[in-house]
């Protein structure tokens, strides 16, 4: 058992499951409800994947994630909308756009430390939010905005299935993307950051390059989420930028554990599918849902997938 385990916690092995489960799952789904939660789940891990690899690898806290997932969202919907783009350009355009504001942004925020680092991406999730709720002429303000549906080679993609598929895919690329940055000597360098920024810095690492590299891809992946959900839903709001929006993405990742690509995975799978499943519970749905999050937390410290993998680990 510990050997099995072992080779699923393995890049290729990991792989190779998510790839089987991504191709079973329909097989588990009755009817278009499924789908569109299975979309979102994949939509959200994306996400994740890229915000484990700031907080759990390198160590940065960042409390304004669902700012550049909104800022993903409506540039792509913008463009398309309002001036005709080609949503595909658009969704590439909304992601270098968020790349470029990450880039600019990010070295005098990753300068600070702790609290101070949570309160300053905090700060700049909340002025994200409060700009698209404003401008009115151009976001729909509160309302929202309605999105063009995505479209390759003039051909729009729509269907639940359709969507199922170009998310799983964009899943297993972006946790294979994960492993290769964290195998390279980027991710060795945010390892070392994450362990002491002294030593690192000793050792010769350029550690503000390492930061700033990485916040800018983990923003990217998250426009490029964003983009994605605001196709896929035909409309966009202001709520999926807001702090709570933030928050959920964090604790996604706390709770499938840190450092850990699929822990990233597992987590917003269960955050996501989760609430769904507490309705039955209707008035109490809140509360059995703080419930739980408290009692893992509790019991498995490190999170689902580490806490799990130990536990086998240690089985003769």
């Amino acid at each position: 058992m510990g050997r099995a385990m072992a080779l699923l916690q393995g890049r290729h092995g990991g792989l190779a499951v998510l790839a089987l489960v991504v191709a079973v799952l329909p097989l588990a789904m009755p009817n278009r409800y499924f789908y569109d939660v299975a979309i979102l789940i994949g939509l959200n891990a994306i996400v994740c994947v890229g915000l484990n690899l700031l907080i759990g690898f390198a160590g940065q806290i960042s409390l304004g994630h669902a700012g550049f997932f909104g800022l993903g969202a409506y540039a792509s919907a913008i463009l398309t909308t309002n001036y005709g783009w080609p949503s595909l350009v658009s969704l590439v355009a909304a992601a270098a756009l968020v790349g470029v504001l990450a880039l600019a942004l990010g070295r005098p925020i990753l300068r600070l430390r702790g609290h101070y680092l949570a309160m300053a991406t905090l700060g700049l999730g909340i002025i994200i939010a409060v700009v698209i709720t404003t401008e009115e002429r151009l976001t729909g303000g509160p309302d929202g905005m309605p999105v063009a549906p995505l479209g390759v080679f003039g051909a729009a993609l729509q269907g639940e299935k359709m969507w199922y598929w170009i998310v799983g895919a964009l899943l297993i690329a972006t946790v294979w993307l994960a492993f290769n940055l964290i195998d390279s000597p980027l991710g060795r360098a945010l390892r070392a950051i994450h362990g002491s920024e002294v030593a690192a810095e000793a050792m010769g690492v350029d550690i503000a390059r390492a930061k700033l590299l990485i916040f800018v891809v983990s923003a990217v992946l998250a426009a490029v989420a964003g983009s994605l959900t605001a196709h896929y839903g035909g409309f966009i709001t202001p709520g999926k930028v807001g702090f709570l929006h933030s928050i959920e993405l964090v604790t996604m990742v706390v709770l499938g554990g840190m450092a850990s690509t699929y822990g990233a995975v597992v987590g917003a799978a269960i955050l996501t599918a989760l609430p769904q499943l507490l309705t039955v519970f209707k008035d109490y749905e809140s509360l059995v849902f703080g419930i739980v999050l408290m009692a893992t937390m509790i019991f498995m410290p490190r999170g689902l997938v580490p806490t799990l993998a130990r536990l086998v680990g240690r089985r003769p």
